[in-house]
């Protein structure tokens, strides 16, 4: 904060200078003024704060030059020291938006204690306009919001003059055609840097277009006035760049639909935000509209049978690393894939977390909670939230299992529901588990009360059971996913556990 001294008697500019320490105030003291004339020719480029002027000088008084600043700069805070214990001065000065009157007899510290209510009255202005600015931009965002989100025209009036003032509206008369920009700009960090750094794209576009902004959450939203050559596309991928190569960020940008009249703005609003919802689809960044999404129609929304058995055998295994892997991959695949939209890649992370939770029942015999449904980043991230939701699955199996006294009989069972559909013999799970055969066999009897052979029948004639009950499949389809190439075998074997055959198991359940 400044302070300029004004007085023609040097000997009490020079006092005024020296005897008290302005700096110590948290004041820059400017070099002192001889006269109002002097004064009045520095102050619209060194811009005091604060005047201390003298009333009476030769020339222009100090009420002049009270008069003068404060056409110049109505928030500068003048005092007037004189020599003349003039009521009627003071009340002269008064009205001209004199803020303090002092007599040159005054006290160094009476000097002071003026200059800091001048002070303090000057950062009280600043505040207040700092919270009237916070206000109003808060009002004009909300009334945005509204007309953008939820087509609401009734408080149209002072949208449309902010239209006007920044310049995205020529005037009341006529509309030109607008749309609405969705922007994200990423590379600086999470947290405070991420919202520091939308908040500089802000500003830059602010300047750079003709547009309202307004933050919501992770991005920028704008309206810009569509002109040829300055905010058309190639304009827009102008400023887009400009904003990448000087905040040295990644930017990604939707935009909706040119539109002619404010009631429209909705439509383009959310024409954007479909666009923008396929940002980890299109790519880390660039300007998108919605010719670029026009011929996707949906990838796959459910895990096969094939990639549900590798996720169990890798569950099983408890390696995290090939986990990573998978999950990396499977992820990766529906990102690139040209033909996914946001809501099939959402289905698809699902299933997949779906399936590691299916066999984490099967495994431990029991029904568990099930999967909580999850709303993924449609982006790289998503790696790590279903890397961390089935991470969560593979220790909930292996903790169980830990403190039991024989682990890896419960890790052989796990193992052969995930493989009731492979000729799998006996020898075959005693090696998964690092046993003798016959070891194995007979700790396995002991704890599940069925030698090999009955246990796995068993399990395959309550899977055969679930998928008669879940799916239409035909019956040869049922007998091949459980382990069974002859039909009337595998029909034998069900009536034998059930009491009745596949098909008329069916039927009951139906009925």
């Amino acid at each position: 904060m400044k302070i300029l001294i004004v007085d023609d008697e040097v000997i009490i500019r020079n006092g005024l200078c020296t005897v008290i320490d302005w700096k110590e105030l948290g004041l820059t003291l400017l070099p002192p003024a001889s006269s109002a004339e002097e004064a009045l020719t520095r102050i619209p480029v060194e811009k005091p704060n604060i005047l201390l002027t003298d009333i009476r000088m030769q020339g222009m008084d100090g009420i002049q030059l009270a008069h003068e600043v404060k056409r110049l700069l109505p928030d500068t805070e003048t005092v007037i020291l004189t020599g003349y214990d003039d009521f009627a001065y003071a009340q002269q000065a008064l009205r001209e938006g004199v803020t303090d009157y002092l007599l040159k007899t005054s006290r160094p510290e009476e000097i002071i204690k003026a200059a800091m209510k001048a002070k303090q009255r000057i950062m009280d202005k600043w505040e207040n306009a700092k919270q009237e600015t916070m206000q109003t931009a808060a009002l004009r965002s909300q009334l945005l919001e509204r007309l953008l989100i939820q087509g609401d025209e009734s408080s149209l009036a002072p949208v449309q003059a902010w239209f006007r003032k920044k310049g995205v509206q020529p005037d009341a008369s006529s509309l030109a055609p607008m749309r609405v920009l969705m922007l994200t700009a990423s590379g600086w960090g999470d947290g405070a840097l991420a919202n520091l750094l939308l908040g500089a794209a802000e500003n830059m576009l602010y300047e750079l277009l003709p547009t309202v902004t307004m933050l919501k959450a992770d991005r920028i939203v704008l309206v810009v006035r569509e002109e040829a050559r300055v905010s058309d596309r190639g304009g827009l991928e102008r400023a887009i760049a400009r904003v990448r190569q000087t905040l040295k960020c990644t930017v990604f940008a939707a935009l909706g639909r040119s539109v002619a009249s404010y009631g429209e703005l909705q439509a383009s609003y959310r024409e954007a935000g479909t666009v923008f919802a396929y940002r980890g689809l299109l790519g880390a960044e660039g300007l998108y509209a919605s010719g670029d999404i026009a011929n996707r129609c949906g990838g796959r929304t459910v895990c096969s049978q094939k990639e549900e058995s590798e996720l169990a055998a890798i569950l099983m295994s408890n390696n995290r690393a090939d986990l990573r892997h998978w999950v990396n991959r499977k992820v990766r695949e529906q990102l690139e894939d040209r033909s996914a939209t946001p809501s099939s890649v959402q289905a698809f992370l699902q299933s997949m977390v779906i399936a590691g939770h299916r066999w984490l029942e099967r495994s431990q015999g029991g029904v568990q909670p099930e999967a909580a449904l999850h709303t993924f980043e449609v982006d790289s991230r998503a790696e790590d939230e279903v890397f961390k939701l089935l991470s969560s699955v593979m220790a909930a199996f292996h903790e169980a299992i830990a403190d039991k006294p024989y682990a890896y009989i419960q890790k052989s069972i796990a193992f052969i529901k995930e493989h009731l559909d492979q000729n799998l013999s006996l020898q075959q799970v005693a090696k998964f588990v690092h046993l003798n055969p016959n070891h194995f066999s007979e700790v396995f009897k002991r704890e599940t009360g069925l030698n090999y052979i009955e246990f796995v029948t068993r399990e395959r004639m309550r899977r055969a059971a679930e998928i008669l009950q879940e799916s239409q499949a035909k019956i040869s389809e049922v007998a091949g996913r459980v382990g069974y190439e002859d039909i009337k075998y595998f029909s034998q074997q069900f009536k034998k556990h059930t009491g009745q055959t596949p098909s008329e198991f069916r039927q009951s359940v139906k009925d």
